[in-house]
């Protein structure tokens, strides 16, 4: 058995307390909550004063490789060196030889940090005191290197992820408060229209937590009702920032007297200066007269509605109009469509999203279906509760692509 002498052995008592200090020294500086900054400070001290390594370049993964950390070496030798492509296979302590490209030759030693089973980091450090505490060779003190960078690098990483989360969970707020704000915009069931010559219903569902549909009912005066449903280009912010400012100019200008098609011109002339070139908005606007039953409407390339009469069995979808407004700047021609519903029928607008849904991972919910679905003698109540139910538009569907609205009114006759 080998015995050491007292000298030895009160050499590695004191690299040891030596360690140990630097290590509580790290721990305090972590523990004070230091910035990212003033903790790489601390480290390129302990390196440099206490470590004594001449040439040091530590690089960190977040989304990608950055430097963290360049001292002793020229900026020409750091710009070539790339860690992605150079490093990613190394995931030890590994002595730079010349196998490795000449960029590399400046240093001695690579030091990986490992995170999680993947490497947070690299270590290049380089002109290594072997000498240092009596310690000879240098490769003793990689591991506690290692181990030091390893504390700093990982508690650089959680301060990273942590002010990340403190930033989602502001974007949450932010997101759930806009979405409060954007339900205020639609329509609520208690809200919508229900008098002794119609029965409305509506469902609203953004993809995200904002979206960019919308609808609207909006009773003029005791004779005529406007409605209309819009979508926009897109889903998300962008989207629903588009669609508030649309429903806003809508609500501004919306009036029976105003002639449908001097209302689009006027619409699609604020959605070209509100919105960028490749945004715009597919659009059904009507009005409808409780005494003379004449629906009025201009439907600018959105999916058609679907009228459906219930003494004769038949639908008809309601297609006339223009082009989606912001399309181009000026609208080339606006025909404006006119019904007169004397009898029992119920009518369906909805956005896109309904008819691009999955069902069954299979198939979509296409306009056949959402036709054979809607063109029952069911009440518009109990048609709703049928499509959401064979549609299954729960909010937990992963089929769904798309925002999705849609709304109903059933015009009732005299008799009724």
């Amino acid at each position: 058995m080998e015995h050491k002498s007292p000298i030895v052995i009160k050499q590695q008592s004191v690299n040891s307390k030596f360690k140990l200090n630097l290590i509580l020294k790290i721990t305090q500086a972590i523990n004070e909550n230091l910035s990212i900054d003033e903790l790489l400070q601390q480290y390129k001290h302990i390196l440099f004063n206490d470590l004594k390594i001449g040439k040091i370049a530590v690089y960190k993964f977040s989304s990608r490789w950055e430097k963290l950390l360049v001292s002793g070496i020229s900026k020409e030798c750091i710009d070539k060196i790339k860690i992605g492509k150079h490093l990613s296979s190394i995931s030890e302590i590994t002595y730079i030889s010349r196998d490795l490209p000449e960029v590399f030759w400046s240093f001695d030693f690579i030091i990986p940090v490992i995170h999680k089973n993947s490497v947070l980091a690299y270590i290049l450090i380089g002109d290594i005191d072997e000498e240092m505490e009596g310690m000879s060779p240098a490769i003793k003190h990689l591991s506690f290197i290692q181990t030091i960078s390893n504390i700093i690098i990982v508690a650089m990483e959680n301060k990273r992820l942590y002010k990340q989360l403190l930033i989602q969970e502001a974007f949450k707020k932010e997101m759930e408060l806009a979405s409060k704000i954007q339900n205020l915009l639609i329509p609520n069931q208690s809200s919508l229209p229900q008098n002794q010559y119609i029965s409305t219903c509506g469902y609203y569902q953004p993809h995200y937590e904002i979206g960019g549909d919308y609808y609207d009912f909006i009773n003029f005066n005791d004779q005529e009702l406007g409605f209309c449903i819009g979508d926009v280009s897109g889903k998300g912010i962008p989207a629903a920032l588009i669609m508030s400012n649309f429903q806003a100019t809508l609500r501004a200008l919306f009036r029976p007297e105003i002639p449908l098609d001097e209302l689009m011109v006027q619409l699609n002339q604020k959605v070209c200066d509100s919105s960028s070139s490749e945004k715009f908005l597919t659009f059904f606007i009507g009005i409808y007269n409780y005494t003379t039953r004449k629906l009025k409407y201009v439907n600018a390339s959105h999916h058609p509605p679907l009228l459906y009469n219930f003494e004769k069995g038949e639908t008809t979808l309601l297609k006339k109009g223009c082009i989606g407004l912001g399309m181009l700047d000026e609208i080339p021609a606006i025909s404006i469509g006119e019904i007169t519903i004397n009898e029992h029928s119920k009518l369906l607008c909805y956005t896109d999203g309904l008819i691009e849904l999955e069902r069954d991972d299979q198939m979509e919910v296409g306009v056949q279906f959402l036709t054979k679905t809607f063109a029952t003698q069911k009440n518009i109540s109990d048609t709703f509760k049928d499509l959401i139910q064979h549609i299954d538009i729960g909010k937990k569907n992963k089929a769904v692509i798309d925002d999705i609205s849609l709304f109903g009114i059933e015009f009732k006759t005299t008799q009724m």
